[in-house]
């Protein structure tokens, strides 16, 4: 499976957005790395946990962000956090309990693009609008 880029196409134009995504890649990174290395289950386990903490963290982040400028789209843009956030705990949650099955991996990889492609739009819009404020 392959690493993920931080590229200049995921850049927001907030600082703090932008370095918690490249932080949040890295620990993407990480776990596939774990997966596809046969690492042991407690490492594969706590880089699950740090991911989905991470997760819980940079999207709180981002809600507080958009509550302190008035975003127009924090109640959809939230909708996409939580949602996300359970799915990404499903996901890991089995690859911990069956270990980093293709399958598994496959539908991590899917929720990984979904989670890039709603930044290349949603949080430049929402970078876009910090901007103007």
């Amino acid at each position: 499976m392959s690493r993920y880029e931080f590229t200049k196409n995921l850049e927001t134009g907030n600082a703090m957005i932008d370095r918690e995504h490249r932080e949040l890649i890295q620990a993407v990174n990480r776990l596939l790395d774990a997966c596809s290395e046969g690492k042991g289950r407690a490492f594969m386990d706590e880089t699950i946990k740090f991911l989905n903490n991470y997760v819980n963290q940079h999207f709180s982040h981002e809600e507080q962000l958009q509550k302190r400028s008035s975003y127009p789209g924090l109640a959809a843009h939230r909708a996409f956090h939580e949602k996300y956030k359970q799915t990404l705990k499903e996901i890991t949650s089995q690859i911990s309990a069956s270990g980093p099955t293709i399958a598994e991996l496959g539908k991590l990889n899917k929720h990984i693009s979904v989670l890039l492609s709603h930044i290349t739009t949603e949080d430049k819009k929402l970078g876009a609008f910090l901007n103007q404020s």
